[in-house]
């Protein structure tokens, strides 16, 4: 059985399900963003999960931080800008609160989205772009979002996200 807390054990598991590990090289140079892996049109289950991942961010932009930890199960792995936290109530009392606010100033708009149904596990890959203004500083930010959820009693939760983003290219 996977252990979900540690890296070997997510990279395991996205092998299951099929995700695997893209070589991606980076020079520099702005590209047009990844296609999202692809879903299975009308597949309830992946429309289950997608909902699941949107209601935590409809959640954060809402300010409702309980409804948004909600989304996790206890045991999540979040991997956020280079940091861990390895559990829902590590997320809650870090960076929840910021991601809240954060998301209350910003836009944010979904580009594509994938994902995959393997009975009790998903997983949903979003591309977006974030802008506004967060701490006196313009925003205008391409993300990319991972999340890895299982089903249980409590429906779909998420138990590993992980984020990215990088600048939007310049518009010229």
């Amino acid at each position: 059985m996977l252990h979900h807390r540690s890296a070997a054990g997510v990279a395991a598991l996205m092998l299951v399900l099929g995700l695997g590990a893209p070589a991606v090289a980076h020079d520099g140079h702005d590209k047009k963003p990844a296609a999202a892996a692809p879903t299975v049109p009308g597949d309830p289950a992946i429309q289950e999960a997608s909902a699941a991942v949107d209601a935590f961010h409809s959640a954060l932009a809402r300010g409702d931080t309980a409804a948004a930890a909600a989304a996790f199960a206890d045991d999540a792995l979040i991997f956020e800008q280079g940091y861990v936290e390895r559990s829902k109530a590590e997320y809650a009392g870090h960076h929840l609160p910021a991601d809240a606010a954060y998301a209350q100033a910003t836009k944010y708009t979904l580009i594509s989205r994938g994902g995959l149904v393997s009975g009790e596990l998903a997983y949903v890959v979003s591309e977006g772009r974030t802008v506004g203004r967060y701490k006196d500083k313009d925003v205008d930010q391409l993300t990319l979002e991972t999340a890895v959820l299982r089903r249980s009693h409590h429906g779909w939760q998420i138990v590993h996200v992980h984020w990215s983003s990088r600048s939007a290219p310049a518009k010229s």
